[in-house]
């Protein structure tokens, strides 16, 4: 795989979602759980989206309960969580492992292109973030505790 448009996932509606179709968009990925102490970076996540998303921003939310099974409802629940809690309109996903024998082919993809910190692959936590350019490809990995906000130059500059 050259890039993320290369891939195709399940939304958490349970329809295939060709990552294609947000081809020429700054791409936020974020794996994400509704019972973490990182949880409210959800109204973070959503306010970046809400700021950029005419100019090219989208991001993309995968729930994930590999964590102190912190993301345990179905995606319905997850979906009502996220809806009304946070008001998220961006697009998320069907649950997902981010780690081990039966991750996602899109998350070990994205840990090959961007290694964390002392080239660890693995997804460290919730809420662990990687920036895509326009062309789909992997310019940055942040660790959970990086706030959305921080991101704000980061995407400036890509979009």
């Amino acid at each position: 795989m050259s890039n993320i448009y290369d891939f195709s996932v399940q939304g958490i509606g349970g329809e295939t979602v060709d990552l294609a179709q947000y081809a020429g968009s700054v791409i936020l990925v974020v794996n994400v759980a509704s019972h973490c102490g990182f949880t409210p970076q959800y109204e973070g996540l959503q306010a970046l989206y809400a700021q950029y998303k005419d100019r090219g921003l989208v991001v993309l939310g995968f729930p994930c309960n590999q964590f102190g099974a912190q993301e345990p409802g179905n995606e319905a629940e997850i979906l009502d969580f996220c809806t009304t809690n946070y008001s998220i309109d961006f697009p998320m996903f069907a649950k997902v492992d981010v780690n081990g024998e039966n991750a996602a082919p899109l998350y070990n993809w994205l840990k090959d292109e961007k290694p964390g910190l002392l080239g660890i692959e693995a997804i460290k936590w919730n809420f662990s973030k990687f920036l895509l350019d326009k062309q789909g490809k992997v310019v940055d990995r942040f660790a959970p505790m990086t706030k959305p906000s921080e991101l704000a130059a980061e995407i400036e500059k890509l979009l």
